[in-house]
């Protein structure tokens, strides 16, 4: 769920963010895949890698994508900032992460098909994000966390 707080509580809070950062980032993500899927480059897979892990293993907020967004559009957008919870955004990054392990497996064992099929998804999953601000991964983070902590009845 996304909601709007002044810029002086995204900045102070490190459990909400900019829910804009991310769609940015999806962006930036479509196009480093589609250019790795057209290419077959394993090069690009490895640096997209490195963004997923920064973002799923540290936050969404430290990785290179967000720290374009934060000195290049964020200055230039106005009115009230859109916020979400950093969770499942960091969980979508973790998702992002195993498929381009994946598609840098099927790299390194010549696996075009499994190559292929990774980046495709990871493509996929991102190009929603980005045109349609529909973060699957942070579906699936929602989906998981209602069905692992539903309440009990009391007996």
């Amino acid at each position: 769920m996304t909601t709007t707080r002044n810029q002086s509580v995204v900045s102070s809070s490190d459990t909400l963010i900019d829910a804009r950062g991310p769609r940015f980032g999806a962006v930036l993500t479509t196009v480093v895949l589609a250019l790795a899927l057209v290419t077959h480059s394993a090069v690009l897979i490895a640096l997209q890698l490195i963004v997923f892990a920064i973002g799923a293993f540290n936050s969404p907020t430290k990785s290179p994508y967000a720290f374009l967004y934060k000195k290049f559009v964020k200055p230039r957008l106005r009115g009230d900032v859109p916020v979400e919870d950093v969770r499942p955004p960091k969980f979508a990054q973790l998702v992002g992460f195993l498929f381009t392990v994946v598609a840098i497996a099927g790299s390194i064992f010549g696996s075009q098909g499994l190559f292929t099929v990774a980046v495709a998804l990871c493509l996929a999953a991102s190009f929603l994000n980005a045109a349609f601000n529909f973060c699957l991964g942070c579906q699936i983070y929602l989906l998981f966390t209602r069905l692992t902590h539903r309440s009990r009845p009391a007996a």
